[in-house]
């Protein structure tokens, strides 16, 4: 593949091809997220936020960090907050925009084999990232190890709407739309083919809850925000 081939990911989620896709679409992405959720991206990253409950003091770990929007969000509490991302392409936009807080620091990782040591995180998180993990639960696992006890964590990924009709509407909009919407503007919309492809063969809320148990979380819960386009689920670990 040439630098300039749009670089297309498929649900084998090799993770060389997946983050060679998020570097080329970097540049673009928060723009085009903003676009195809119709601004909904900035209410999800405040419920995220929220949930999370940042505080003062506490070390922050936002794993899937992107271009480092979310991980911003959790730092201007005074937390020291940790974005980890596999992509160095999205870790390198995320430190164009955010790289001034101080609070905020930038780390290259692999979701399956983090490079932290046991609990040194307060709180652990990841948005719209477990999708793209080639194996999510042994993602989940390695949250759980790098996490304190009695520490939390939120994840806040695509769902499945509970209603038939909205449901269907839905995945209309994400075959027929989104890549449409990606490549006005200005994005490779192969990627978010991907992005269609990776939602629809994803869990729904109620068998991820049983993954993030199956790791070892207690408290386990989720809500659904935008009508289950995304559930935000949380848990905490065992003291």
């Amino acid at each position: 593949m040439t630098p300039n081939e749009p670089n297309r990911a498929d649900l084998g989620k090799d993770p060389a091809r997946v983050s060679g896709m998020f570097d080329q679409v970097a540049a673009g992405y928060d723009r085009t997220n903003t676009a195809m959720t119709v601004g909904n991206d900035a209410l999800w990253r405040a419920a995220t936020t929220r949930a999370v409950a940042p505080k003062p003091g506490e070390r922050i770990l936002d794993l899937g960090a992107g271009t480092a929007s979310s991980s911003a969000s959790l730092a201007r509490s005074g937390a020291e907050v940790v974005a980890a991302d596999f992509s160095p392409g999205m870790l390198a936009e995320g430190k164009r925009r955010h790289g001034g807080m101080r609070n905020l620091s930038f780390v290259e990782a692999d979701a399956t084999s983090l490079p932290f040591g046991d609990a040194e995180f307060d709180a652990v998180t990841m948005s719209y990232a477990l999708r793209n993990v080639n194996d999510p639960k042994k993602a989940l696992r390695e949250l759980f190890r790098v996490t304190k006890p009695g520490g939390r964590l939120v994840i806040n990924e695509f769902s499945t709407p509970p209603g038939k009709l909205f449901r269907g509407a839905y995945r209309f909009y994400n075959a027929q739309v989104l890549p449409r919407v990606a490549r006005v503007a200005g994005t490779n919309g192969d990627a978010y083919d991907y992005l269609n492809e990776s939602i629809r063969d994803w869990p729904d809320q109620r068998a991820l809850s049983s993954w993030i148990r199956e790791a070892g979380w207690t408290d386990v819960a989720y809500r659904n925000l935008s009508f289950g386009i995304v559930a935000l689920h949380r848990a905490r670990k065992p003291q």
